[in-house]
């Protein structure tokens, strides 16, 4: 005869019950954390779809910007061409208004030389004085 309540089996079912509700439980959660992933990967989906329809044009754009930038640097490098050939053209015409300067001035001052002389020597044909201030006679012949 038993004349006693066992306790343990109280304690066996209270055990095997929590543990029961606790992974009742744990399944909710990992069904509402299933549920908000599969959300987010919904979402996910729509980003790369809009990602993917921006790829084009966006690489588009950027090959279109690429091109101007090669333009601009083959422009540029024309550019750089022009101005070395524009200060070579400088200086040849600087070098030859020198060399001309050089060749014209001596000449110049030999025809201002010999323009003097003549004009001297036609004031003393005009004038008759000679090199010296007197006056010459000149005999007149009737």
């Amino acid at each position: 005869m038993i004349t006693g309540f066992d306790w343990a089996i109280v304690l066996d079912v209270g055990v095997g019950v929590g543990i029961f509700v606790l992974g009742v439980c744990g399944g909710i959660a990992m069904l509402a954390l299933a549920r908000t992933f599969a959300r987010v990967n919904k979402t996910l989906d729509i980003v790369d779809e809009q990602v993917s329809d921006l790829g084009k044009p966006v690489r588009d754009t950027l090959a279109h910007v690429g091109g101007i930038a090669d333009t601009a640097d083959e422009t540029i490098a024309r550019l750089a061409g022009v101005a070395k050939a524009l200060e070579d053209v400088s200086a040849t015409v600087s070098q030859t208004a020198k060399l001309t300067q050089q060749a014209v001035t001596p000449t110049i001052v030999n025809v201002g030389a010999t323009l003097g002389g003549i004009s001297a020597g036609l004031r003393r044909l005009v004038r008759g004085r000679s090199g010296n201030g007197s006056v010459e006679h000149a005999e007149q012949v009737d």
